[in-house]
């Protein structure tokens, strides 16, 4: 699986991508997160243009992912605090958001988590509590429970930390 930055023509084919996670979410009881449109076309051209927005694509030269990651930046606002617990380590990090699959292939976090680790070897990611799916292949992919954190707009999100 190739990963690269997303391009603008890329926009319908992601904006897509992140329906199908909806649906995915709903039907496996995760009623809560990504509501409201989230994540929107701003949001991913806010991404974009910060260069931090990339697309997994498969053999056929088809988008069959999405994921914001960012890393050598200024440290996440929303992961200052944590409560329940704390971060394995105070080290730079990278942050993996909005990922989200076509569907149509395996593989999609694991070649994500994979190229991100080329960047950084500690990397942090936040779930939402009805996210079983993702706790699970966190899990599964060595991420530790580290603690909740909240969002800016309130909203608690499940942290997890894994140093590569």
């Amino acid at each position: 699986m190739e990963i690269r930055n997303t391009l603008p023509e890329d926009m319908d084919r992601v904006m897509f991508i992140f329906e199908q996670a909806r649906q995915f979410m709903r039907l496996n009881g995760n009623l809560h997160q990504w509501t409201g449109g989230y994540p929107s076309k701003e949001v991913l051209e806010a991404d974009i243009s910060s260069n931090s927005s990339f697309v997994c694509v498969d053999g056929q030269k088809e988008v069959v992912g999405t994921f914001c990651f960012r890393y050598g930046f200024s440290p996440e606002p929303t992961y200052n605090v944590i409560y329940d617990g704390g971060w394995l380590n105070e080290k730079p990090y990278g942050v993996i958001h909005r990922i989200a699959s076509s569907g149509k292939v395996g593989g999609v976090f694991s070649a994500c988590l994979e190229w991100c680790s080329r960047y950084v070897d500690n990397i942090r990611i936040d779930t939402h509590r009805d996210n079983r799916v993702m706790q699970e292949l966190l899990l599964r992919h060595g991420f530790r429970r580290c603690g909740i954190i909240y969002l800016a707009n309130g909203d608690e999100r499940i942290a997890f930390q894994k140093e590569v």
